[in-house]
């Protein structure tokens, strides 16, 4: 995939609770299909700059979700797994940012998480990788560090939903169109960012680090 592509991002396509213990850890209850959410794309910012939280005195604890990503090179529409495969451009982690305190209240409501979820800087991607580095996905790991100390441990074989199963469900749902990114959800460990935290997200041999301030 090209570098025009990559950095032409539509949408952000988020996928909720496709681990187990991450459904368990928060109290819900395991899916038995995925669940889908979106992040705009004015959402997206780089590993390679700060985390920025929204102010914690109005807007309560920013917690980090760890997840494979992948964006796509090539429209997608009522796809199968296998063409779901061939339509992959592009591999990186990131991190689904959620204002957890906000997102209670607003489901207590039954509104939408919007507010919670899209805020400016929600979404943070690592570089896109090249997918052929990956094999079929059926055992990418991926780790979130926090000032030395692991806190999210990921692997694709893990998920509820497999890579290839999941692009296409999405596709079934929506149309998805070249550019377009998925996250692919996140394992337990999921936490608060604090002021100062050194992060480091780990894909394969590759690694980020990022601050939060």
């Amino acid at each position: 995939m090209n570098d025009s592509i990559r950095a032409s991002i539509g949408k952000v396509v988020c996928v909720g609770r496709n681990y187990a213990e991450h459904a368990r850890e928060l109290g819900n209850e395991v899916p038995k299909s995925p669940i889908l959410f979106m992040k705009p794309a004015s959402s997206v910012v780089s590993v390679r700059n700060d985390i920025v939280r929204p102010n914690p005195a109005v807007y309560g604890d920013t917690h980090y979700e760890a997840e494979l990503c992948i964006q796509l090179a090539a429209d997608l529409s009522a796809a199968t797994p296998e063409q779901a495969q061939q339509a992959i451009g592009g591999v990186t982690v990131g991190l689904d940012l959620t204002l957890r305190d906000l997102q209670s209240k607003l489901k207590e409501k039954g509104h939408p998480w919007e507010r919670a979820k899209c805020f400016d800087g929600a979404c943070v991607l690592a570089d896109w990788l090249e997918p052929q580095a990956f094999g079929d996905f059926s055992q990418v790991s991926y780790q979130l560090v926090i000032n030395d100390e692991l806190r999210q441990d990921g692997d694709s074989a893990l998920m509820l939903f497999s890579v290839y199963d999941l692009l296409a469900e999405i596709s079934h749902a929506f149309s998805l169109q070249a550019g377009d990114v998925i996250m692919t959800g996140t394992p337990s460990g999921v936490g608060i960012l604090h002021e100062n935290d050194v992060l480091k997200l780990t894909l394969g041999a590759h690694e980020w680090q990022v601050k939060v301030r």
